[in-house]
């Protein structure tokens, strides 16, 4: 069955909690990336257009101290949501209480307010990381319809998503237009591909995408590795990588990957190595027979850009997660580069980017426009495309 969606509910005038996820990188008390909350725009805009009444909250980072309850406080991206609405969001300093249930009754048609970090309610004793029935069943009374637009901590059992959700009522809750999105692009793309799909994983760890390579292997037409989890698959082939990371306690485990795949699982020909975990040190390209004993791997090469560029042009369906190399550092940017460039150039295919570093990368690099898709959860993403159920979206109700 279908989900709900948030054009299947009548809003007029009606109390609409709206879980999104404001959980946005600060410093000093200032938000240096807005993506999250202008991601969040159309779903909250929409609300507005209908009539409905706004009550947004979201979390923000992990609530352990007296001190997260000053640092950690959620103003700051109310008042961002504020200047890009154009429009007053009135922001409530309580996650429960007099005050918060006041303003809510207060709330007019077309209004907005937001009430503070779901996490404060972490301090004692993690009633909302743990799903607290209580707290659930409270923040559900404040509002007539409960709408998901959280995709980023789908795959996490909150009191902010499913104890709502399971206490709004039945039929009453629905997926923002940016969680649709995320359960269309990625959902579609594991369950239900248009072939040939090649997935491109990258990442430092194989411990990380054991999950992901093996719901791909029975899905994906090929699949690239790049990023430091190349050299764990490289010594499970019998290859020397030198001063490179590999994950000792899983070679045995990429060896098995390597015979399941059948040919599916792509390697790189050839490596960037130095000798130091430095932008500014000497470095050179190797062939991965050719590593150096004293030396690291840490980005692919010129020719495997090649190699995997060709498999990408192939492709109808891309699904892309994790970085080629060190991207951070200019001189070991180019592996990744060059698979963005691969994937932003493709026509007439679907291409997702599954989030966390590699969206950063694509935003960074200027070619977000270029792809179809790109996933705000990197966790959530993930366990996405290992084919996991995510309680998030699972407690959505049905069409």
């Amino acid at each position: 069955m279908a989900k709900q969606i948030i054009t299947d509910l009548d809003l007029k005038d009606k109390k609409v909690l709206i879980r999104v996820d404001f959980n946005v990188p600060m410093k000093d008390g200032k938000i240096t990336n807005d993506n999250r909350i202008v991601a969040a725009l159309p779903t909250i805009k929409y609300i507005i257009e209908k009539g409905g009444k706004v009550i947004a909250f979201s979390h923000l980072g992990k609530v352990k101290t007296k001190e997260d309850l000053v640092n950690k406080s959620i103003k700051p991206a109310s008042e961002r949501l504020s200047e890009l609405l154009g429009k007053e969001v009135k922001f409530i300093p309580a996650t429960r209480g007099t005050e918060l249930e006041k303003a809510i009754e207060n709330l007019k048609s077309g209004e907005i307010l937001m009430f503070e970090n779901t996490r404060f309610e972490d301090l004692d004793d993690k009633k909302e990381s743990k799903n607290d029935p209580e707290l659930g069943k409270y923040w559900a009374s404040l509002g007539d319809l409960f709408v998901n637009d959280a995709f980023g901590t789908a795959h996490r059992a909150h009191a902010s998503n499913i104890g709502i959700a399971a206490n709004i009522g039945e039929g009453k809750s629905a997926a923002g237009f940016l969680m649709e999105k995320e359960i269309k692009f990625i959902g579609g793309a594991v369950d239900n591909p248009v072939k040939p799909l090649v997935a491109i994983l990258g990442g430092a760890k194989v411990s990380d995408k054991i999950g992901v390579i093996e719901n791909l292997l029975t899905k994906a037409d090929k699949i690239l590795v790049g990023g430091a989890m190349m050299f764990t698959f490289l010594r499970a082939l019998g290859k020397n990588t030198g001063k490179s990371m590999v994950e000792e306690d899983k070679i045995e485990l990429a060896k098995s990957l390597l015979e399941k795949a059948n040919g599916k699982l792509i390697l790189p020909i050839d490596t960037v190595v130095s000798k130091e975990f430095s932008n500014d040190a000497a470095h050179s390209t190797v062939s991965i027979d050719n590593i150096p004993a004293d030396e690291m791997g840490l980005d692919i090469g010129s020719d495997t850009v090649k190699l995997f560029s060709e498999e990408i042009s192939k492709a109808k369906t891309v699904i892309w997660n994790g970085p080629m190399g060190v991207f951070e550092m200019p001189n070991y940017a180019k592996g990744t580069i060059g698979v963005c460039e691969a994937i932003a150039n493709l026509e007439n295919s679907t291409t997702i980017i599954g989030g966390g570093d590699s969206a950063a990368a694509a935003i960074q690099l200027g070619y977000a426009k270029q792809f179809t898709h790109i996933s705000t959860g990197g966790g959530a993403s993930l366990e996405y495309l290992e084919g996991k159920k995510l309680p998030g979206i699972a407690s959505i109700s049905e069409k």
